[in-house]
C-alpha cells in the first residue's frame, strides 16, 4: 500500500516529456521537458555550448543542430549546476525556478497570487503563457513580452507609450553564455526604426525609417526581394511596435541578436538541414562598435576577427578563446610614471570611427611637438596629428582596424621592448648638428643612387617586348620598403611601387620558399610569354636567392571580388556583363590561341583585376598548366579555390581546359547576385545559389528576383537569361556536356544561341537526396576515379562547393 502510495505521489510531482503543460502539482527537473502541441518547441533544462551551467530555455524541437537552437531563456543572469535537483515549478501563482539549494533564483512575478488554478502552457509559437486555467482566453504573463536575443514571429518589439520602457533584444555574452551582452536592438518610435547599441548607450546601427508602402526599413534594401516575411507597424496611445509574420506558416524563422553584435534573419532549410541566412547587419563584422575591446584591432579579411595591437595581450585569455572579445588588451609592459629607465616607442594603428571622445585638443606647431608631449605625459596612452592639429588619448582606444585604407592614423603608446624592431622609436631626438651633417651627407649619397638607378633602368627596359629583370633593392626602393600593401594570398602579398619613370606598378612579393618557388616559375613562364587585352600583363621579375618577386601592370580598381562583395562598391549590369565578355575573351585566348594550351586552374574574382576602364585582366596564374597541343588532359596535385572546383578536379582524374570553365559558370553566378554562391548563416552553414537560379530558370519564375538587389532590378532581361543559362551550362556535372570557352564567348557575343541547359545532376540530388550524401573535405585527395561517373559523387561535389 505504501509503494502505491509513493508513486502516485511520484506521478503527480514528476512531469512525463511531450505534454505542453505545468500544473500547480506538477515541475521539471533533470531530462524532464514539455513539448508544444504540435511538437514546435521544447521547454526544459538545457547547457550552453561548452559551459558546464544548466538553464530553463525554449529551444526548436523540429531543428536538428547540436547544441539545439534556442530560442529563449528564463535564468540569463544566475544559472544552476545540477539540474536534477533543481527544478521549474508553480509557487504562489508564479513560474518559478529553485537551484539545487531549492532557492528561489527566477521567478515570472506576475500579479497571480491567490489564484490556485494558475498553469504554464508552451505554445506552438515559441511563447511560454501563465493562464488561469486550460479554457482562459487571457494570459497572465508571457515570455513574448520578455525576449532574450530572439524575435518570434507574432511576437512584438514595443516601446511603451504610457510607461516609457521598451522590450529589447539583447545578444548573449557570448556562445557559451547567454547571459545579456554588450549588444542590443529596440525601437526608436519617433523615427519609427530600429537601433543597434553597444553598452545600451552608444548607436552604431539603424535599420532607417519604416517605409508603409513598401513594407521596410529603407536601409535594408534586402527586404526589397522579401517573399518569406510580412513586416507590420503599429502605433496607439499604449504601445508602438513591430511585429512580422510568415507568409508560409510552415517555415521556421527567428530573428536574432547575435553575439556578433549584428542583427541576423534566419530561416530553416528542411532540405539541407541548415540555417539559411536571409539578411544581417551590419554587413561588415568590423563595423560593430567597440567589438574587439579596448586596444584591439579588427580585420575583415581573416579570422580571428580581432587582435591584440603590438605590445598588448588579451584582458581575459578565457574569454578570447570563447571569441567574447569585449574585454579587450592590455598592454604587456604596463606605463610606468616617475623616474624609470622605461622608454617608449609609438605604433602607428588606424581607427574605424571617432576617438575624439576621451581624447585631448593640444596646440602645437608639428607632429614632433606632439609625439614629445605625449612621451612626457605619463597618462598619455596615444597621439594622433593631422590636420584637425595635435590630439592625446589618456584612456582605452576603441575601434581600431588593421585595413590601412582609414583615413586617420593614432600611434599608440608602447614599450619599445615590446615593439618590432623596425618600429621603435626611443624618443631620442637626434641633435642639430649631427642631424644636419647626416642630412647633407645622405642627400648626396640619393641624388648619386637615382641617377645611377635611373641610368641601369633604363637600359634593362629599353629591350622592348622582353621580361625586365629587377634587383630586389630596386623594388625596395619602388615600393617604399613593402609598405603599401594592395592584397596577399596563399603563396605572399602584393605592393604598390612606383619605377623611376613615374610608371605604377604592382610588385608580387612570394613568401613561400617552397611553393611559392614552383608559382614564380610557372607564372614567369606563363603569362611572361603572352600578350592579351584581357590578361594581365607580367613586366618583370627579381629573383635572388629566397627573394621571389614579380611585377605587374598596375591595376587602380583592384580584383573583381571587392567590387562584387563589398557594400562600398557597386557594379552596375552593363559593366558586369562586360567583364563576363571580357574574362570569356581572356580564356579563350590561353585555351585556344596560346602556342600551348594553358589551364589557368584558380578562375574566381580574386584574381580578375580591373583597371582604369573596369576592363577585366584575368591574374595570377601559379596554378596554370601547360598543355602540349597533342594532348588534352594534365594530372596536377595543385588545386584551385573549393567552392569554384570541376566535380572531375575533386575526384582526382586528370583535368582539361573544361575544369576552367566550371569555374568561370561559378564565377558568373556571382556577378549575377552580387554576393558568394554560399551565404553563410550563423553557423557557417550555407544557401547554394546556383541552385535556384536552375530552379528559377526550369520552373519559369521571374529571374529579375535574383539579380543583386543593391541593382534594384536594373538589368537587361535578355543578358541577365543569357548569363543564367551559360552558367548552367558550364557547371555541367560530365565536362563533356559544358561548352568550350569560346563557346561562351559566342553566345555573350549574340553569335549563339543559348538553350535551357539541363539542371546539372550534383544541383537535382542536392536537393532530392540529401540524406545520401558522404562529404568531401579538403583532405580528400585520394577519391577514386569511379567518384566520376558514381551519382552521389556529383552530390558530394555540390555539398563541398556549398560547405565554402
Amino acid at each position: 500500500m505504501a509503494f502505491l502510495v509513493l508513486l502516485s505521489f511520484s506521478l503527480i510531482i514528476s512531469l512525463s516529456s511531450g505534454a505542453d503543460t505545468i500544473t500547480a502539482n506538477q515541475s521539471i527537473s533533470g531530462d524532464e521537458t514539455i513539448i508544444s502541441k504540435d511538437n514546435n518547441f521544447k521547454l526544459g533544462f538545457f547547457k550552453a555550448g561548452n559551459s558546464s551551467n544548466y538553464y530553463i530555455g525554449i529551444w526548436y524541437n523540429k531543428v536538428s543542430t547540436n547544441p539545439p537552437t534556442v530560442a529563449w531563456v528564463a535564468n540569463r543572469q544566475i544559472p544552476v549546476s545540477d539540474r536534477f535537483n533543481s527544478e521549474l515549478r508553480i509557487i504562489g501563482g508564479n513560474l518559478v525556478l529553485l537551484n539545487e539549494s531549492k532557492s528561489e533564483i527566477w521567478s515570472t512575478r506576475a500579479n497571480s497570487s491567490g489564484l490556485n488554478s494558475v498553469i504554464a502552457i508552451l505554445l506552438d509559437d515559441g511563447n511560454l503563457v501563465l493562464k488561469t486555467g486550460l479554457n482562459s482566453s487571457e494570459n497572465i504573463w508571457q515570455s513574448f513580452d520578455y525576449p532574450a536575443h530572439t524575435w518570434l514571429p507574432g511576437a512584438r518589439l514595443a516601446y511603451n507609450n504610457i510607461t516609457k520602457t521598451k522590450k529589447l533584444l539583447t545578444s548573449w555574452k557570448s556562445t557559451d553564455d547567454p547571459a545579456e551582452g554588450l549588444f542590443s536592438l529596440e525601437l526608436d518610435p519617433i523615427g519609427k526604426q530600429y537601433i543597434i547599441k553597444w553598452n545600451r548607450s552608444t548607436d552604431y546601427w539603424t535599420s532607417g525609417s519604416w517605409d508603409e508602402k513598401n513594407k521596410l526599413f529603407s536601409l535594408v534594401p534586402e527586404m526589397r526581394l522579401n517573399y518569406i516575411y510580412n513586416f507590420s507597424y503599429v502605433s496607439n496611445g499604449n504601445e508602438s511596435y513591430f511585429t512580422y509574420s510568415l507568409y508560409n506558416p510552415s517555415i521556421i524563422s527567428r530573428f536574432i541578436m547575435d553575439v556578433s553584435g549584428q542583427v541576423k534573419q534566419l530561416s530553416w532549410l528542411d532540405a539541407t538541414q541548415q540555417w539559411n541566412l536571409f539578411w544581417s547587419q551590419p554587413r561588415k563584422q568590423c563595423e560593430v562598435y567597440d567589438y574587439c575591446g579596448a586596444f584591439g584591432s579588427c580585420r575583415e579579411s581573416g579570422l580571428p576577427f580581432c587582435n591584440c595591437l603590438i605590445g598588448f595581450r588579451p584582458r581575459s585569455q578565457r574569454d578570447w578563446d570563447v571569441n567574447d572579445f569585449s574585454g579587450g588588451c592590455v598592454r604587456v609592459t604596463g606605463l610606468q610614471c616617475g623616474r624609470t629607465s622605461e622608454r617608449y616607442g609609438f605604433l602607428k594603428i588606424s581607427s574605424t570611427r571617432n576617438n575624439n571622445l576621451n581624447s585631448t585638443s593640444l596646440d602645437v606647431g608639428s607632429s614632433g611637438e606632439c609625439e614629445r608631449s605625449c612621451l612626457n605625459n605619463c597618462n598619455c596612452s596615444a597621439y594622433s596629428y593631422d590636420n584637425n592639429g595635435c590630439s592625446i588619448w589618456d584612456g582605452d582606444l576603441l575601434n581600431l582596424s588593421e585595413d590601412n585604407s582609414n583615413e586617420r592614423t593614432i600611434n599608440v603608446k608602447v614599450a619599445s621592448r615590446d615593439l618590432p624592431s623596425e618600429t621603435k622609436n626611443n624618443g631620442v631626438i637626434i641633435g642639430t648638428v649631427v642631424g644636419s651633417v647626416v642630412g647633407v651627407v645622405v642627400l648626396v649619397g640619393l641624388i648619386w643612387f637615382l641617377i645611377y638607378r635611373n641610368r641601369r633602368f633604363t637600359r634593362k627596359t629599353s629591350l622592348e617586348g622582353s621580361l625586365v629583370s629587377f634587383v630586389y633593392r630596386d623594388l625596395q626602393s619602388a615600393t617604399k620598403n613593402f609598405s603599401e600593401k594592395l592584397g596577399g594570398g596563399g603563396f605572399g602579398s602584393v605592393f604598390k611601387g612606383t619605377l623611376p619613370d613615374s610608371s605604377v606598378v604592382a610588385v608580387k612579393k612570394l613568401e613561400s620558399v617552397s611553393q611559392g618557388e614552383k608559382q614564380f616559375r610557372t607564372e614567369v613562364s606563363t603569362i611572361g610569354t603572352i600578350q592579351h587585352v584581357n590578361l594581365v600583363r607580367l613586366c618583370g621579375f627579381c629573383s635572388e636567392g629566397n627573394s621571389k618577386l614579380l611585377v605587374y601592370d598596375y591595376m587602380p580598381n583592384g580584383s573583381l571580388d571587392v567590387h562584387l562583395f563589398s557594400r562600398d562598391k557597386l557594379l552596375d549590369w552593363k559593366t558586369r556583363y562586360a567583364i563576363a565578355l571580357g574574362t570569356a575573351r581572356g580564356l579563350v585566348y590561353l585555351h585556344e590561341k596560346c602556342r600551348d594550351c594553358i589551364i589557368h586552374c584558380d578562375i574566381k574574382p580574386e584574381n580578375v583585376l580591373l583597371d582604369g576602364d573596369l576592363c577585366p585582366k584575368v591574374a595570377d596564374f601559379g596554378l596554370a598548366k601547360l598543355v602540349g597541343r597533342d594532348f588534352s588532359r594534365v594530372l596536377t596535385t595543385m588545386r584551385g579555390t573549393r567552392g569554384y572546383l570541376a566535380p572531375e578536379w575533386l575526384s582526382g582524374v586528370a583535368i582539361t581546359t573544361k575544369a576552367d570553365v566550371y569555374s568561370y559558370g561559378m564565377m558568373v553566378f556571382e556577378f549575377i547576385s552580387g554576393a558568394r554562391n554560399s551565404e553563410h548563416s550563423e553557423d557557417g552553414k550555407s544557401k547554394f545559389f546556383p541552385m535556384q537560379v536552375a530552379n528559377a530558370l526550369i520552373g519559369g519564375e521571374d529571374i529579375i528576383t535574383l539579380l543583386d538587389p543593391r541593382l534594384n532590378g536594373e538589368a537587361s532581361l535578355e543578358e541577365l537569361t543569357k548569363l543564367c543559362k551559360v552558367a548552367c551550362w558550364c557547371i555541367q556535372d560530365d565536362e563533356e556536356n559544358r561548352p568550350a570557352m569560346s563557346q561562351v564567348e559566342q553566345i555573350l557575343d549574340g553569335v549563339l544561341e543559348v538553350n535551357m541547359p539541363p539542371k546539372p545532376r550534383s544541383l537535382q540530388l542536392f536537393v532530392d537526396n540529401v540524406d545520401d550524401v558522404v562529404f568531401f573535405t579538403e583532405s580528400s585527395t585520394s577519391q577514386s576515379s569511379q567518384a566520376h561517373s558514381n551519382p552521389s559523387s556529383h552530390v558530394s561535389q555540390a555539398k563541398s562547393a556549398v560547405s565554402l
